[in-house]
């Protein structure tokens, strides 16, 4: 399974809306800014996003967008879902042998796992100063 462009920044939207929850709208042009991504690719998952609740976007000229649910509430998951779609890692599993799909249904459930335990919440809170404890991911 690969993660595509779509997955990744999308993540950081919602990440970035994490770290400003409570403090009103945010702009696109602030995150995209913030992140040297493109405003107009933003503007392209932000659509999605919205229509899963995931997102509200607040009109006028200190409009933006705000997470719909608070941090804790939306996962990894959510968003690669909507996203990137179904989380599968091999298409046609069914007809691999009995061995095989064991093994692809193991490692996709394991992915499954890591995506949906890991909250809004987790990944705002998490810094990456290497002095501290980590904030580990195991597959």
């Amino acid at each position: 399974m690969k993660i595509s462009t779509k997955g990744r920044y999308g993540l950081t939207i919602m990440i970035d809306l994490a770290k400003k929850q409570g403090d009103g709208p945010t702009s696109l042009k602030s995150i995209a800014k913030d992140n040297n991504l493109s405003e107009h690719y933003l503007e392209q998952l932000a659509s999605p996003l919205r229509n899963a609740g995931l997102i509200k976007s607040i009109r006028g000229a200190y409009g933006g967008y705000i997470l719909a649910r608070d941090a804790k509430e939306i996962t990894a998951g959510d968003i690669i879902r909507v996203l990137e779609g179904p989380i599968t890692l091999v298409e046609g599993i069914e007809e691999e042998p009995p061995a095989q799909q064991e093994l692809w249904g193991r490692i996709r459930d394991a992915i499954k796992e890591v995506l949906d335990r890991t909250t809004l919440e987790d990944l705002r809170n998490h810094d990456g100063d290497k002095k501290q404890q980590a904030y580990m991911f195991y597959i």
